[in-house]
């Protein structure tokens, strides 16, 4: 991976639980500036086109105050401008001709319901957790 400004992109199946947790986590710990994060869905369930609050309440017990509540669709662009790659989910696999030569790690978190609030809080929390060792390594590495 490249010196100096770093773009990562969190990806999970519908950027409605997983991927969002980790963009928000992530802008939270972050303090290099050179390092900025984004998230996006593979697909958008176009029936909940929202963060479900249970996901915004288990934030709330990390620190994280404001979620982006609006789901993005990966696309070829969002993927153009991004240097690294987090596949916060069980269920994505992207393909390697869409990211060529970019750096992709796998983190496969199983989904849970959106009712489903203990489950989500021990995804946030393991997401909490790979989001604290991701930014040490990060630093160590710029």
């Amino acid at each position: 991976m490249k010196k100096g400004k770093i773009k990562i992109l969190f990806v999970c199946k519908h950027n409605r639980f997983r991927s969002k947790v980790a963009e928000a986590l992530f802008n939270k710990y972050n303090k290099n500036k050179e390092i900025k994060a984004e998230s996006a869905g593979e697909s958008l369930d176009k029936n909940r086109m929202y963060v479900a609050p249970n996901v915004k309440k288990a934030l709330r017990k990390f620190g994280v105050k404001r979620v982006d509540n609006r789901p993005r669709r990966l696309t070829k662009a969002v993927l153009k401008r991004t240097d690294l790659i987090i596949v916060s989910a069980d269920n994505v696999k992207i393909s390697k001709k869409l990211i060529g030569r970019k750096k992709i790690i796998y983190w496969n978190i199983n989904d849970t319901s959106q009712e489903n609030y203990k489950g989500i809080l021990k995804r946030v929390k393991i997401i909490n957790k790979l989001m604290r060792k991701l930014i040490e390594k990060l630093n160590n590495n710029t």
